[in-house]
């Protein structure tokens, strides 16, 4: 686990690669409730029978699931202390290079692309990869940027 304490902390980090975090079950219930959430019902996702026949060999998780995976994935190789709070400011780049199957186990690694200092506070695009386990291409690669609010001078 990497731990950023403050905006000083992240002088020198691009180029730094966090680590990896802890693998994670994409099991059919958490795509049913991804499907329910997002009402994408499609039979690749939630049909087993069907998909079983399917060009995946049975039923994958949606892209945007496996997208909406990367606070929790990232809470276990990286974390921001000494800030006032950070937020998520958006996306630069989002690829998915192959469908992750129910089932499968997957884990993401970061690497810190860019440090930029604002107005509104630092902004670091983290390059993030999520591996899925014996595979060799990732589920998806995506920039995320994240916007870090120092705390103000004198705050606890």
């Amino acid at each position: 686990m990497h731990v950023f304490s403050g905006p000083d902390s992240l002088a020198g980090a691009v180029g730094t690669h966090l680590g990896h975090g802890e693998w994670v079950e994409i099991t059919q219930a958490r795509v049913d409730e991804f499907a329910d959430a997002t009402g994408d019902h499609q039979w690749i996702h939630i049909d087993a029978e069907r998909a079983a026949r399917g060009p995946f060999g049975g039923t994958v998780a949606h892209g945007y699931l496996t997208l909406s995976l990367l606070p929790m994935l990232g809470a276990t190789v990286y974390r921001f202390e000494g800030f006032l709070m950070g937020v998520n400011y958006g996306l630069n780049k989002v690829r998915f290079p192959q469908p992750v199957r129910v089932g499968s186990r997957v884990r993401m690694g970061s690497e810190v692309a860019e440090v930029t200092p604002g107005k509104q506070g630092i902004q670091v695009v983290l390059r993030n990869t999520v591996e899925i386990e014996g595979q060799d291409k990732p589920a998806c690669v995506a920039e995320a940027v994240v916007l870090l609010v120092p705390k103000p001078e004198g705050a606890p």
